[in-house]
């Protein structure tokens, strides 16, 4: 057994193998490491302080705070909508990774999780399957320019690795919507 560390959330995974993908974040294999080789940049915040951020990186935190808990609300309404115990359990996972998502906002940003309030959704399985790819689409799509927008390092990697682990979510969603 070895210890993994995903360098994007912190959080440790026990096994024999290294996993494709963070089970907490989702962040791919690339950024999961063992753990006497983990660097997590959510650990340079403690050494660098929060003054490190640029105005822009802050806002788009920000943002990003608001889109993942919001992303929480409604895959938790989708789970209890849903039609099979397998749907219901693959959006209570999305769910806990976009809170995650939300998680690592606040530590970049220095706050405290506020409240998430509930989220409405549809009564239809396929209904909710192409909402959720217009959501990852949508964060798909911002995380890459807030990638490209940020010049502090971590906030980079950051916003490259949510980028990768919005876009595992829409082939996980296609592949039901075939």
């Amino acid at each position: 057994m070895k210890t993994y560390i995903c360098e994007i959330c912190g959080d440790a995974y026990v096994g024999d193998e290294k996993p494709k993908n963070c089970p907490f974040c989702g962040a791919r294999e690339a950024f999961i490491k063992e753990g006497k080789d983990a660097k997590p940049i959510v650990n340079n915040v403690k050494t660098q302080g929060f003054a490190f951020l640029t105005d822009v990186s802050r806002k788009n935190l920000e943002e990003t705070l608001v889109l993942e808990t919001r992303a929480n609300a409604i895959y938790l309404c989708m789970a209890d909508k849903a039609e099979t115990y397998e749907i219901k359990a693959m959006y209570k996972r999305l769910a806990k990774v976009e809170l995650e998502h939300a998680t690592i906002a606040t530590k970049f940003l220095g706050i405290q999780m506020s409240e998430i309030k509930p989220e409405t959704c549809n009564e239809d399985d396929v209904e909710n399957f192409k909402r959720t790819v217009e959501l990852e689409e949508n964060a798909t799509r911002l995380y890459s320019q807030f990638a490209r927008e940020a010049t502090e390092r971590e906030i980079r990697i950051l916003f490259t690795a949510l980028t990768q682990a919005e876009e595992d979510h829409i082939e996980l969603i296609k592949n039901y919507l075939q």
